[in-house]
């Protein structure tokens, strides 16, 4: 019965994590960076990049401050979400439809999530993360900025779109009578779109208690199924928390923007690893000097994958002359069900 209440509570919160964010965060964003007349480069990869990589970056700094050593499961949801937008949401937007890719943009957010996976990499296998190794992930973030920002106006080329944040509505249709009841009580509970700042902070209280109970939840179950943390971090977190930026990528490539699916897809990775690991490692650690450990195996064999993976599509996508196809797609879904076999396997054995 206990097993049962902890899969409810992980299914409930995974929606409201979805439509919390996407209704609510991203849209009181939207008119704060209006608000602040921030340029629309800048907007996406600072303010917008924050309401699609919320629900990682608040599991993350939660599991860090928690009593007891808990590390793994904010560390194992950032790499297993990475691991999923690269190989199933890429893939996922190339099954799909086919998409020709904007080659500059894409090459840049590329050379930069590698940067992050192999700055990840040494910070893993040091086994202890320090407060300047936080540090320097999140001024590569900096740096991130300054190429998103700068890039495009030295360089003369056309970045992606934007995602549009209403067009994951029409995949969430079918959802819409199971949770109706959880709609009401949003609509009653959350300001109107008037007072954005209250909407703002009102969603990131309701975000960081709903990924209090993942975190809770995953606990859990890692008790219950005598399943390491890190497995539930790497696998049922990562998942949970990655669906809707799926949702919406398939959408927008089903209307022939697949270069907005895969740029979103690399964007968030980046935000998450820099600024979702970066930033509370960098700040916990400064005030608190809590010693956080990284040398699970499990996590290092993750991050290895993450750096093929990146690798990988870079070779694809040169070969290919910047063009992803539905066997392109196939391809990067089959390694990541391989990867899912192997958590499986491990599990079990």
């Amino acid at each position: 019965m206990i097993l049962v209440g902890y899969i409810i509570a992980l299914i409930t919160s995974f929606y409201l994590l979805a439509r919390i964010s996407d209704v609510y965060f991203v849209n009181s964003l939207d008119k704060i960076a209006e608000k602040l007349n921030l340029s629309h480069e800048m907007a996406g990869a600072t303010l917008m990049a924050i309401g699609s990589s919320a629900p990682e970056l608040f599991v993350a700094i939660i599991s860090f401050v928690r009593v007891g050593n808990h590390e793994a499961i904010g560390v194992g949801t950032i790499v297993g979400s990475a691991l999923f937008n690269i190989l199933v949401i890429i893939g996922a937007s190339a099954m799909v439809r086919s998409a020709k890719l904007v080659w500059q943009p894409v090459m840049r957010d590329l050379i930069f999530y590698l940067i992050a996976v192999i700055l990840l990499f040494i910070v893993m296998y040091s086994g202890e993360v320090s407060a300047i190794e936080g540090f320097i992930l999140v001024g590569t973030y900096g740096l991130y900025l300054l190429a998103v920002v700068y890039g495009r106006k030295i360089f003369k080329f056309k970045d992606g779109d934007t995602m549009d944040e209403d067009e994951p509505e029409e995949e969430l249709k079918g959802w819409r009578l199971i949770f109706k009841p959880l709609h009401i009580i949003l609509e009653n509970i959350f300001p109107s779109s008037k007072h954005y700042w209250l909407t703002f902070f009102f969603s990131i209280g309701s975000i960081a208690i709903l990924c209090w109970v993942l975190v809770e939840s995953a606990i859990g179950l890692s008790h219950i199924l005598n399943i390491p943390e890190v497995i539930i971090a790497l696998t049922v977190l990562a998942i949970g928390t990655s669906i809707p930026d799926m949702m919406s990528s398939v959408i927008v490539a089903k209307q022939g923007r697949g270069g907005m699916a895969v740029s979103n897809a690399i964007g968030s990775n980046i935000f998450d690893i820099l600024i979702g690991l970066g930033l509370p490692w960098f700040i916990i650690i400064l005030f608190t000097n809590k010693q956080i450990d990284t040398s699970t195996n499990d996590l290092i064999e993750s991050v290895i994958l993450l750096i093929i993976s990146v690798v990988f599509i870079f070779v694809v996508l040169l070969i290919g002359k910047w063009k992803i196809n539905r066997k392109t797609g196939m391809f990067l879904i089959a390694l990541y069900v391989i990867y899912l076999v192997r958590e499986i396997y491990f599990v079990y054995n």
